[in-house]
């Protein structure tokens, strides 16, 4: 699978991009707010979160904002060609739509422009007017909930931890399991089959065995396995996941962590017969494999692949980006396949993850290693898997984006970016069209506007999924400590896995 860069085949291109979408526009016509006429403001930025010029779901939650302008009296106005304006005015700049209104006038308007009108009352009594803000209301939805882990921004101060549950059309969260609940463990490396609660996986730390807690309908069992990042099969028969040895480091200067691999393999769990194997293309014992994940159809395994390095020399370890085809019937593997050359391109190719159209490859592109949450050279890179060519998105950020998912429909992405100060991992949302161009990434609204402002957690993982998941806390919290089905796999005899046991070191 040979491929053509369209921008260029060194790393900068790549990496530490600043944001390359045009905003849709600030609007300069639009009706006076008020009795008073407006005069013109001399600053389009008036507003955080930045919500300007964005492309936003029709099933989207209000996008709530603080007006950052000093005045005695505030007033926004969001009007669209059909139903009615709405108008939020107070003394205090937090803008906060009503639900109800704002989620009829995105019904009405999927595939218009939604235009903000804003003013502030000076001191001295007249209104100034802000410019106006033009975004746009997409036809396709978005997957109406989504899953992701919070945490704290230390690795090793994980004794509030949890999976929660956000409804994206409303404000709900809900916890689908916190930590606490079984003694502050760690969870992590939650993952989905084709976008439906009915069928999850994650991983437990702190809890005997390091299990796998899987989820088949109502049923919840644990596999006696420690596994690390993981990929089902789209037909449900069997997952793939990763087995790794992590070490976590410090540095006194620059990004300060790293994650070093020291040996990690690509095992298949099989539902049906309960057995667990390492096929030799993918455990090969002179390659690091990690980071798996299944086209769409089936066919083909993404993941990615380094040689090994002494721990001084991590640095100098790039992973490559491979693909092997595989026939589920025959239980049958091909060749590896080289999609990305990490030494080619001097970057490490991880996280790979296909549209469900089968289109597009997304992938993050950082320096060196295979951990690219803790790099500010991560940055998203995208393939077109019909032209083979390869590009950096237009929407990185000087700091780490990583962390991405598609929606089941392939027109959004949700992915944890640390662009708002390099530290915390927020999710952005963008909008993909057909053609593969992203639009301008904004927060996942919250209710409080100053909530990003204030809250000391990060957002990783972020996966969409159609349905609630529909468990509560406590049952699972039971399926945890008190398992109704622990299973121990048996050992495939033809291609045992090695005995090592284990992915060490949190993620953020």
């Amino acid at each position: 699978m040979n491929l053509r860069l369209c921008h260029a085949s060194r790393p900068a291109a790549c990496l530490g991009l600043a944001l390359g979408l045009l905003l849709r526009g600030l609007c300069s016509a639009g009706a006076p707010l008020g009795q008073d006429t407006p005069a013109p403001a001399p600053s389009p930025t008036w507003m955080q979160p930045d919500y300007a010029g964005i492309t936003l779901p029709p099933n989207i939650a209000p996008l709530n904002f603080r007006l950052l302008a000093t005045g005695t009296a505030y007033r926004v106005v969001a009007r669209a060609p059909a139903g009615q304006a709405l108008t939020v005015e107070n003394r205090h700049g937090r803008i906060q739509f009503p639900e109800r209104p704002w989620r009829e006038l995105l019904r009405q308007n999927a595939g218009q422009p939604l235009i903000w009108e804003a003013a502030v009352r000076q001191p001295s009594g007249p209104w100034l007017a802000l410019p106006p803000v033009t975004n746009f209301i997409a036809t396709a939805p978005v997957d109406d909930y989504l899953v992701y882990r919070r945490l704290g921004p230390l690795y090793n101060l994980y004794a509030q931890m949890g999976l929660y549950q956000r409804q994206l059309s409303s404000f709900e969260e809900v916890e689908v399991l916190e930590n606490h609940r079984f003694h502050g463990g760690c969870l992590n490396c939650h993952t989905f089959l084709n976008h439906s609660p009915e069928r999850m996986f994650f991983h437990l730390r702190g809890v005997k065995g390091n299990p796998i807690l899987m989820r088949e309908g109502q049923d919840w069992k644990q596999i006696a396995r420690t596994a690390g990042y993981a990929s089902w099969h789209p037909s449900g028969r069997l997952m793939v996941y990763s087995v790794n040895k992590l070490s976590l480091f410090y540095h006194t200067r620059g990004n300060t962590r790293d994650v070093y691999d020291a040996d990690s393999d690509l095992n298949v769990y099989r539902l049906a017969d309960n057995t667990v194997e390492a096929p030799p293309p993918i455990a090969l014992t002179n390659r690091l494999e990690t980071w798996p994940s299944w086209s769409p159809d089936g066919r083909y395994l993404y993941y990615s692949s380094a040689v090994p390095r002494p721990m001084e020399r991590f640095r100098e370890i790039r992973y490559d980006l491979m693909r092997i085809a595989y026939d589920v019937d025959k239980n049958q593997w091909g060749t590896p396949e080289l999609v990305v050359s990490g030494q080619q391109l001097e970057l490490s190719a991880t996280q790979p993850r296909v549209s469900p159209d089968g289109r597009w490859l997304l992938f993050t592109a950082s320096r060196y290693g295979n951990f690219p949450v803790y790099q500010t050279s991560a940055d998203l890179c995208l393939i077109d898997l019909a032209s083979r060519q390869m590009r950096p998105l237009e929407i990185n950020s000087p700091q780490t984006d990583s962390w991405h998912c598609w929606s089941s429909n392939s027109r959004w992405v949700v992915f944890s970016s640390k662009r708002r100060d390099g530290v915390f991992s927020f999710p952005h949302l963008t909008h993909v069209d057909a053609a593969g161009h992203f639009s301008k990434p904004f927060l996942l609204p919250q209710k409080d506007p100053d909530y990003y402002a204030t809250t000391l957690k990060n957002f990783n993982l972020p996966e969409f999924v159609r349905a609630p998941l529909n468990v509560a806390p406590a049952d699972l919290a039971r399926a945890v400590l008190q398992p109704p089905q622990k299973i121990e796999p048996k050992l495939d005899p033809v291609h045992p896995p090695s005995g090592r046991q284990g992915t060490r070191g949190a993620a953020q």
